[in-house]
């Protein structure tokens, strides 16, 4: 058993450590431990069982994702308005897009290269960027598994062992099909780009009501899966 005056001790200088945190990062834990306080013993959408911030990775995307870094946030929006403005709205084309930032960043880096010491001002200071080789090999292994892993599910697929799974499959591919019929390509991506960067922050402003309807419409899509004439759909209430 602890010895009281220790536990005081060590309560204390948790105490004195979460004060001298900065004003963002205590905000943060705060609000983390509001929803895992608020969140336990409850279904959400997907059977996430991790308050949404934990869920997303605790980190800096996170924070993008649930806008608690506006400016970030807010910067990511408007540089991909632009450059979907750029290329869909004015006709603008990739190759010169990139030619003409290369030309101008160029300049610029020669200029102030070479005009700051007439100007009292420190050149530019470029990173000595290298690619270590156990980056380059984790990269590669990642990518090794990830391919086989495609490939084991391809042929599961196509020799007839999971049914279930290329007709969905099939099904996915069919809506966005559709979906792409209707916007071009660089559109399609902006919006999934915007429902990506802006559908985290909704869904935790709205999460009960959201949770509530999502699980009505998978009971509902579960109840019409049993409807039809499939022995692959008989067990998805099981499954």
């Amino acid at each position: 058993m602890v010895d009281p005056a220790v536990e005081d001790k060590i309560v204390a200088a948790t105490e004195n450590r979460f004060e001298e945190l900065p004003v963002e990062q205590k905000r943060k834990l705060n609000m983390d431990e509001e929803e895992t306080q608020s969140g336990s013993g409850r279904r959400h959408l997907f059977g996430r069982r991790k308050p949404l911030h934990a869920a997303l990775g605790s980190g800096k995307t996170a924070d993008i994702l649930l806008w608690r870094q506006k400016q970030m946030s807010g910067a990511i929006l408007v540089s991909a308005t632009v450059i979907w403005l750029l290329f869909e709205r004015i006709g603008y084309h990739l190759v010169p897009f990139l030619c003409h930032f290369l030309i101008l960043a160029l300049a610029i880096l020669f200029l102030w290269s070479n005009l700051s010491s007439f100007v009292n001002k420190s050149p530019p200071n470029f990173p000595d960027i290298r690619l270590s080789q156990e980056l380059c090999d984790c990269v590669a292994l990642l990518l090794k598994d990830q391919i086989n892993q495609g490939c084991l599910y391809l042929r599961q697929m196509t020799t007839g062992k999971d049914l279930k799974r290329l007709m969905s499959v099939i099904f996915t591919l069919w809506i966005v099909s559709v979906i792409g019929g209707w916007f071009e390509f660089l559109t399609l991506v902006y919006i999934l780009f915007v429902l990506f960067l802006t559908a985290p922050l909704l869904y935790e402003r709205n999460e009960d009501l959201v949770d509530m309807y999502g699980e009505k419409a998978g009971e509902e899509i579960k109840a019409a899966l049993q409807k039809l004439p499939l022995p692959f759909f008989k067990n998805t209430k099981q499954n």
